[in-house]
């Protein structure tokens, strides 16, 4: 853990804090020229209806609004339309990020856990009385239909409320030892300043997940969101300044896709840093290992998957179809523990593929994510669709057969079709790398014992999930799988109360639940003599 008073020995600058009821931005403070209606759309009197209170450009940094030299456009993957041009925050404003939650630290470990219960908990109310604004800004920049952005920020604000309640509930322990005149405490103590770096597909959630648990430990935060998804950071960073957030607490610096590998290295190397979460793909998850092993940093990963679903001839097919609709087009397809690769046993394969397409067919909806009625808007760029239709076409060349879908939508370049695949085999592309985007390829297996084989067939285990009547086998199954966590007869799993990670290559450590605050604390034995 750094000492405090080695970064004011080095005579590094200080942010000052705005005044008391001020929040400083390039139009209040003199700090830059205000936005043009060029580079700021004000959506308050337009469809999308976005809070301009909450629509922030700027980073935020020791309880500042801060502009940065240069500007990036921030879109609308629906339409393509321009929603903002965002602070580009480069290397220097990464270390300065990281210096005022230095600074913060030295004074915020020591708040009382009840005080900053009392905070997160002022944070998640004033999340909850702004979730309509919250889940608009989040169907505008990721463009996911606005129930499931509705529902998005109840997740993320039940992650602030939950570690409030953890936040008084760290507890070391008093251990006797052999020697009469000694007694052993260890106490669990926060571990400094903690680099966060955030994906686009829960750009609200995946952030309180972790700052929640960071802030309930005794820590400070520097959040870099992804670059397709600021908003929804800067938000947050208003709602806490909002609720007393002491300055430097919490601190957000997007910045642009060309100068993310730079900024990410240099919050992973910066000696000030002790702690990185990431959520990501696998391979960007390594590079940033590589960079915190020089000094030896704690890291916490959750990274990509490849999550199968597993459906026996035993399964209610009615419940397996329910789930797999659930799992896998939740977010177009767009999450870390959706479905990726359908196992379905032979006896029982041809009900479940026409039942599933049918439902499909009936239930799916793809439009703008702010159009009632809307489950699945568009994938994030059109890098991804590009990904989805590479998919496709790799099975259908090689034997699969299209039973729904299987195309761009005709509503733009970032739609596609929800798409349904029989006859997959395993040597093809959607069999063994992860699609994040709406397609679910079915292979077809004759035992138990295949199914498990192909499943843990992967360097990956994140998610895992199997339908099963058969009560020995629901016991064999969920034991034998590698996986981090695994769905019984069920396709959503995520819950704030229960530990979310995975084995492999898919991460390290655990997030939510009453684990997830041990990743930003570090246990330190006292040995008391003498007595």
């Amino acid at each position: 853990m750094a000492i405090c008073f080695w970064l004011r020995s080095c005579r590094a600058p200080r942010l000052r804090p705005p005044p008391p009821g001020r929040l400083l931005c390039p139009r209040a403070s003199g700090l830059g020229p205000a936005p043009s209606q060029a580079q700021l759309r004000c959506y308050a009197g337009g469809p999308a209806g976005l809070s301009a209170a909450l629509l922030r450009t700027d980073s935020f940094v020791g309880g500042r609004w801060l502009p940065a030299a240069a500007t990036f456009p921030v879109h609308d993957p629906a339409s393509g339309a321009a929603l903002g041009m965002v602070a580009d925050c480069g290397v220097p404003e990464a270390r300065a990020a990281v210096r005022a939650a230095y600074e913060a630290f030295c004074s915020w470990k020591a708040v009382s856990a009840k005080e900053r219960s009392s905070l997160l908990r002022k944070w998640y109310e004033l999340m909850i009385q702004n979730k309509d604004d919250l889940a608009k800004i989040i169907t505008a920049e990721n463009g996911k239909p606005l129930k499931e952005a509705q529902s998005e920020i109840l997740y993320s604000a039940l992650f602030l409320e939950w570690f409030s309640e953890e936040a008084r509930r760290i507890y070391g322990d008093i251990i006797y030892t052999s020697a009469k005149d000694k007694r052993a405490l260890v106490l669990k103590q926060p571990i400094g300043v903690a680099a966060i770096i955030t994906p686009w597909n829960f750009p609200s959630a995946m952030i309180t997940r972790k700052v929640g648990a960071a802030l309930a430990a005794g820590c400070t935060v520097v959040v870099k969101p992804a670059e397709d998804t600021p908003f929804s950071a800067l938000a947050l960073a208003e709602l806490a300044n909002q609720a007393g957030i002491p300055p430097g607490v919490y601190n957000v610096i997007p910045c642009s896709r060309n100068k993310t590998k730079e900024v990410g290295e240099a919050l992973c190397t910066d000696p000030l840093v002790p702690k990185i979460s990431f959520t990501g793909s696998t391979a960007t998850g390594k590079i940033l290992l590589h960079h915190a092993a020089n000094s030896v940093k704690k890291v916490s990963l959750e990274l990509g998957g490849l999550a199968p679903f597993i459906v026996f001839d035993s399964a209610n097919v009615d419940q397996a179809v329910a789930g797999a609709l659930a799992s896998k087009f939740r977010n177009s397809g767009q999450t870390c523990v959706c479905a990726n690769r359908f196992l379905v046993q032979r006896g029982i394969h041809d009900s479940f593929v026409k039942e599933f397409a049918a439902a499909m067919k009936k239930s799916l909806r793809v439009g703008n994510g702010f159009e009632e009625g809307t489950t699945q808007g568009p994938l994030i760029n059109e890098k991804a669709v590009e990904k989805v239709e590479k998919h496709v076409s790799d099975a259908v060349s090689k034997g699969a057969t299209v039973v729904t879908g299987g195309k761009r939508h005709q509503l733009g370049k970032n739609f596609f079709e929800p798409t349904l695949l029989s006859n997959v085999t395993q040597d093809m592309l959607c069999s063994h790398e992860e699609t994040f985007g709406p397609l679910a390829p079915v292979i077809k297996f004759d035992t138990e014992e295949e199914a498990v084989a192909i499943a843990n067939a992967t360097v990956v285990g994140l998610a895992g999930y199997f339908y099963s009547q058969d009560p020995a086998q629901i016991w064999r199954v969920a034991e034998q799988l590698e996986v981090g966590m695994v769905g019984v007869n069920e396709g959503l799993i995520s819950s704030v109360e229960c530990p979310f990670g995975g084995v492999k290559q898919s991460g390290l450590g655990r997030e939510g639940s009453k684990y997830g605050i041990d990743e930003y604390l570090e246990l330190k034995y006292v040995c008391f003599g003498g007595l």
